[in-house]
C-alpha cells in the first residue's frame, strides 16, 4: 500500500516541486495540500494521512501548532509529521522533536533525504537533516563547557557492535545514509538496517539523539 502524504506550504511552487518528487516514488501518495496551517490542521484530522509534511512558517496557524496539535504531549491519537522548511533556527527545532515531530529537514537538503523522511516517518522513525545533527552536537558540546574534561572512552556501548559504532559515529559527523555507505563501503540497505539497530539498543527517536549519545559517551570527538 502506498504511504498517503499531506502536503502543507503556502508557496504554491514549492508544493508542487514536493507532489512531483514523491508522486515520482512507487510507495508514495499525495492525497492533499493546503496553502495555510488552518487547512493543513482540518485536513489532517479530517483524512488522516500517513505523514503530513509542514512548513513552519504558515498564514494563520503555523506549522508548530499544527505539530503540537497533532502530535503533541496529550495528543491521543497523534499523526505522523515532518517539519520541511528554510529555517532551521534552534528554537523551531527543539519545539517541533519535542511535539513529536518524526523529522525536521530542510529544503535545501534534497529530494533524496525528503523522501528518505516520509518513509522514516510512516515506518514509526525519525530522521533530522544531517545539517541540523551536527548542529545541535555543537550545542551539547559548548553546554558541557571547556572544562567537562574532553573526550572520555565510553564503558558500556549498549551492546552495539563495531560496525554499529561505526555507523553512529558517521551519524555524529552529519553524513547522511548513502555517505555513510560510501564510506563503510556497505549498501544502503545494510545502513539502514545497522540504523535500526542503534536506535532500538539505544532507544534513539532519530539522528540527534544518536549523536548526542555519541558524544556523551566519548564515541566521537
Amino acid at each position: 500500500m502506498s504511504i498517503t502524504v499531506l502536503l502543507a506550504d503556502d508557496q504554491r511552487m514549492v508544493r508542487t516541486g514536493f507532489r512531483y518528487i514523491l508522486q515520482a516514488q512507487p510507495d508514495i501518495e499525495v492525497v492533499a495540500e493546503a496553502a495555510d496551517g488552518g487547512e493543513a490542521l482540518r485536513l489532517a484530522q479530517e483524512l488522516r494521512p500517513d505523514v503530513s509534511l509542514l512548513d513552519i512558517r504558515m498564514p494563520g496557524l503555523s506549522g508548530l501548532e499544527v505539530v503540537r496539535r497533532l502530535s503533541g504531549p496529550g495528543v491521543a491519537d497523534p499523526l505522523r509529521v515532518v517539519m520541511v522548511t528554510t529555517f532551521d533556527i534552534d528554537e523551531y527545532v527543539d519545539d517541533a522533536l519535542e511535539n513529536g515531530a518524526s523529522g525536521f529537514v530542510l529544503k535545501s537538503a534534497g529530494p533524496a533525504l525528503l523522501v528518505e523522511a516520509v518513509r522514516a516517518a510512516a515506518r514509526g522513525d525519525a530522521l533530522v537533516s544531517p545539517a541540523i545533527t551536527v548542529r545541535l552536537l555543537e550545542r551539547l558540546a559548548r553546554s558541557r563547557g571547556p572544562g567537562s574534561g574532553g573526550r572520555r572512552v565510553a564503558s558500556d556501548t549498549r551492546g552495539l557492535t563495531p560496525r554499529e559504532l561505526d555507523v553512529v559515529r558517521a551519524v555524529a559527523q552529519g553524513l547522511t545514509n548513502a555517505e555513510i555507505a560510501d564510506r563503510l563501503y556497505l549498501s544502503l540497505g545494510t545502513v539502514k538496517r545497522h540504523l535500526t539497530n542503534v536506535q532500538t539498543k539505544l532507544r534513539a527517536r532519530n539522528r540527534v539523539e544518536i549523536a548526542a549519545w555519541a558524544y556523551r559517551n566519548g564515541i566521537v570527538e
